[in-house]
């Protein structure tokens, strides 16, 4: 299986996951032409796609996706919620309704040898959703756009060989910076995006043993960097680490039996692919 994030980020959001032979993306918020030259630099091409995956209708994740549904017969799925908001946008005026397929939360399909199941998400869109992939028992779990989470959000991304999570943005710099009072109010909101420190929280909960790789992404130009993202989720799970664990199942990050500085933890580019990791 293979899994890189193409983009991530309020300017773009596209992750491709596959096989062998079959090959997927997860949203489409970069251009045509940006999301094919990222698919040819794996030796793949917009032609060997079995499907687009889209988990809400914001801009930052649907961008690309009028020009490719227009110049390709790639076969797209989303939540009938979405789907609904999509065919009401100018851009998808030529786009014909039957080239959607309808995906519900907690029900799984099969796209050649990958099985896909979408999981509710809290986020300010008509139906969003993450989405997990399996091939065979290797397992990728793609969870942005979410302000807060519950148990069912841990327990949908555990057993993860990859895992990309969002750490938007950093509460301190949100809060001073130049955003307008109802936008923070907005991003802080259950129905908004998740803060680095909330993200590592999350993330010491589904931690486990088989983890490849975790991606922090989603991350604000405004207010976050990577470093701050990055050091911020990892001193939380130091921090899980020396209490025992709290959460979820009681596991410590210690459970996972590495050390922390060992732990697969990247910083998804908000402009740029991240590594290609392959198992």
């Amino acid at each position: 299986m293979r899994f890189q994030s193409f983009a991530s980020g309020s300017s773009g959001n596209c992750i491709y996951t596959g096989s062998e032979s079959t090959h997927i993306l997860v949203d489409t918020g970069i251009s045509r032409k940006r999301t094919a030259d990222s698919l040819h630099a794996i030796d793949l091409d917009l032609k060997d796609l079995s499907g687009i995956f889209i988990t809400h209708e914001h801009t930052d994740h649907i961008s690309g996706l009028p020009m490719i549904m227009k110049s390709t017969d790639i076969p797209v799925f989303a939540t009938k919620g979405t789907i609904g908001r999509l065919l009401a946008m100018s851009q998808f005026s030529g786009v014909d309704p039957a080239r959607f397929q309808v995906v519900k939360a907690d029900e799984k399909l099969t796209v050649g040898d990958l099985a896909v199941s979408p999981f509710s998400t809290s986020h300010d869109a008509a139906e969003p959703v993450g989405y997990r992939i399996w091939y065979g028992s290797q397992k990728v779990c793609i969870c942005t756009d979410l302000g807060c989470y519950n148990d069912y959000t841990a327990e949908c991304l555990r057993h993860a060989d990859v895992l990309l999570l969002e750490a938007n943005h950093d509460v301190n710099m949100l809060q001073v910076g130049p955003y307008p009072y109802a936008l923070k109010q907005r991003i802080l909101g259950e129905r908004g995006h998740l803060s680095n420190d909330a993200c590592g929280t999350l993330l010491a909960g589904v931690m486990n043993s088989h983890m490849r790789a975790v991606f922090l992404g989603h991350l604000s130009k405004e207010n976050n960097y990577p470093e701050l993202a990055y050091e911020t989720v990892r001193l939380s799970l130091i921090a899980e680490d020396l209490m025992g664990g709290t959460y979820g199942q009681g596991r410590s990050a210690a459970g996972v039996g590495r050390g922390i500085t060992d732990f697969p933890l990247f910083v998804a580019g908000r402009t740029e692919p991240s590594r290609l990791i392959s198992w």
